[in-house]
């Protein structure tokens, strides 16, 4: 038997990408965000998560995507991360999906940027490619432009 891995997944640009299902709390609606002053573009904002202050990354930005439509709200996946929630910022959500391991490929060589550090790899399903990021990497923002 074939060893899966879930994914919650959701789309940018077009684009279908997943995170580990164990590092996801939470997938919510477009939250009120509170724009943070001199923060780097990639900070959406803060938004209050039932009392709880929760900073926004917008992925797009965090991995070099044009930006979306000004009437396009983006939905919440939140992740947890080892010192508290972060949530990205994306266009739709999709579902919890199974893959097979022996489906993965590593990141090509020619891919470069920020991007090589944030993508782990990819899975090839049968109608699309699900593009997986690695979510310790994408929420730190101390390098993020």
């Amino acid at each position: 038997m074939a060893v899966g891995r879930q994914f919650c997944t959701f789309f940018l640009n077009g684009l279908f990408f997943g995170v580990e299902v164990e590092k996801v709390q939470e997938v919510i609606r477009y939250q009120e965000m509170t724009k943070v002053p001199l923060a780097p573009p990639v900070v959406g904002g803060l938004i209050n998560l039932r009392g709880q202050i929760v900073i926004a990354l917008d992925l797009r930005r965090r991995i070099d995507l044009p930006d979306r439509a000004p009437d396009q709200l983006p939905m919440n996946v939140v992740v947890r991360t080892d010192e508290s929630a972060v949530s990205l910022l994306v266009d739709e959500i999709g579902d919890v999906i199974e893959v097979d391991e022996a489906a993965f490929e590593r990141p090509p060589e020619t891919l470069q940027g920020a991007s090589r550090d944030l993508i782990r790899g990819a899975y090839k399903l049968k109608d699309r490619l699900l593009i997986v990021l690695d979510a310790n990497r994408i929420v730190r923002i101390e390098n993020a432009a």
